[in-house]
């Protein structure tokens, strides 16, 4: 099991509902694949430093977990498909 960071944007055109499911989703994601969520923030809407995709603002999530190798790789494919994401980084943690 390995340790990540990863820091997520959601769309500010997403409403509040959408906005819950998605970060429901994957954290679920974590969960059911038996890995643990270590610490979790939303941080809430902050202005872009520049415009991402037209946009001036986000809704900011972060998120510590550990889990598989293979878990982030199948995360961030399911975020490319999942509408209403601007951003995402991932960070391997050193133990």
């Amino acid at each position: 099991m390995n340790k990540y960071e990863l820091l997520y944007i959601i769309s500010s055109d997403a409403d509040e509902q959408t906005r819950e499911a998605i970060i429901e989703k994957f954290s679920n994601m974590v969960t059911s694949s038996g890995g643990t969520i270590e610490t979790f923030d939303k941080i809430g809407m902050k202005k872009f430093a520049y415009p991402i995709h037209g946009r001036q603002e986000g809704y900011y999530v972060l998120m510590n977990f550990t889990s598989e190798p293979t878990l982030p790789r199948e995360m961030e494919k399911q975020m490319m498909i999942t509408e209403h994401f601007v951003r995402k980084m991932f960070v391997k943690k050193d133990k």
